[in-house]
């Protein structure tokens, strides 16, 4: 038995930001709450949007003060701030950082009872579906405005949580390319890498299944196609990566992740690591270690990503893969060590502790023990 959960209405495509205002009226919603980062505002990304509800005579309240790897504090002023507000639903633009953010503010103010934050941890069992929020990713990578799943990070104890849950999937999201144009070239690298990741990992995770291997493929296959030539900036490429990104989310919401990402997280916990970076370094390392529990899975993933496995065993065609993913990383300037992202050696045993007990590291085909995660670690140090 297998659930599939996805927005209720996607818009893809160039100008397709132009559906948001009718979406709204349709919807009979009234006041938005913008939930961005200040970059955003500046760079006039978020003017795109204001200027669309400002033309209808639509309301809003704009919320910028995202920051990268959000944390519970930043979570319960947005709540207040909602609440003070008096809107009636979300706009959430940005990457993932404010998409995740919404998604935590829309849930507690429908579920009052889980205002610590902490408690939302894993699949808390909310009763009301979230505040609506219409998603507008400005990053081809986390694929958040599509899954049910969002981190926040706990200061106090270092950590990040990951809260997975059907009642904050966002009920509309528009995926437009000219929303993306301003990303600069490492950003389009690293959420780029971590949307491959999470194509990946969702493919090779112990829930896949027929339909998310499907979408897991192609997604590969279009981010493959087409990353190297985003971070040039060429518009196609752009338009084809937020595609691919969201084909990726469409499956791994539905089927979780690996090791990468149960070993990504800490680094953001620890370090404010942005994540596609820590996703991106830790990527091919966690992809030799997995490689012989995969059984032919690594075969299809060479296909997609267009490498000639002409007469090669499948033990070649594991190890073409790993060093292809090498060789992506180092065309796009990803650093290929943990130490050169500022990883401190003697932080690995804690930073394993911390990533063995990750809500992703249960979905890795391969089941790793603590020595397992530190030499992982090590050996990408």
């Amino acid at each position: 038995m297998h659930r599939m959960i996805l927005n209720e209405t996607s818009w893809f495509g160039r100008g397709s930001i132009n559906q948001l205002t009718s979406e709204i009226e349709n919807r009979g919603y009234t006041k938005a709450f913008i939930v961005t980062d200040k970059n955003l505002v500046e760079n006039n990304v978020v003017k795109k949007i204001t200027e669309l509800l400002d033309q209808k005579k639509l309301s809003y309240y704009v919320f910028d003060k995202v920051i990268p790897n959000p944390t519970i504090d930043l979570v319960k002023l947005g709540i207040s701030s909602y609440k003070e507000s008096q809107a009636d639903y979300i706009i959430a633009i940005g990457g993932g950082s404010p998409q995740d953010t919404s998604k935590a503010i829309g849930i507690v103010t429908n579920n009052p009872e889980f205002s610590d934050i902490l408690s939302l941890e894993g699949t808390a069992k909310t009763r009301q579906p979230s505040v609506p929020i219409i998603a507008i990713p400005t990053t081809a990578g986390t694929a958040a405005e599509v899954t049910i799943n969002y981190v926040i990070t706990d200061e106090e104890n270092k950590r990040k949580f990951v809260c997975v849950d059907p009642h904050c999937i966002p009920k509309i999201a528009i995926i437009d390319a000219d929303m993306m144009e301003g990303m600069p070239p490492a950003l389009k690298a690293a959420t780029g890498v971590d949307a491959l990741t999470h194509a990946i990992e969702g493919y090779v995770t112990l829930g896949a299944w027929e339909l998310t291997d499907t979408l897991h493929l192609k997604s590969i296959e279009i981010i493959s196609n087409s990353l190297r030539n985003s971070v040039k900036g060429i518009a196609k490429s752009v338009e084809d990566m937020g595609l691919g990104q969201y084909v990726a989310g469409m499956g791994f919401s539905n089927v979780g992740l690996g090791l990468v990402h149960g070993m990504a997280h800490p680094l953001g916990a620890f370090y404010n690591t942005p994540h596609g970076v820590a996703n991106a370094v830790l990527l091919p390392y966690v992809m030799r270690y997995n490689a012989s529990y995969t059984g032919d899975k690594y075969r299809f993933i060479a296909l997609a990503m267009g490498l000639n496995i002409e007469n090669l065993s499948l033990f070649q065609i594991r190890n073409l893969v790993v060093d292809a993913i090498f060789q992506l990383n180092q065309d796009l300037g990803i650093p290929r060590s943990l130490q050169h992202i500022g990883v401190k050696k003697e932080d690995i045993s804690a930073l394993a502790h911390a990533a063995l007990v990750d809500v992703c590291t249960s979905g890795n085909p391969r089941k790793a023990t603590l020595e397992d995660i530190v030499d992982i670690y090590t050996e990408a140090f």
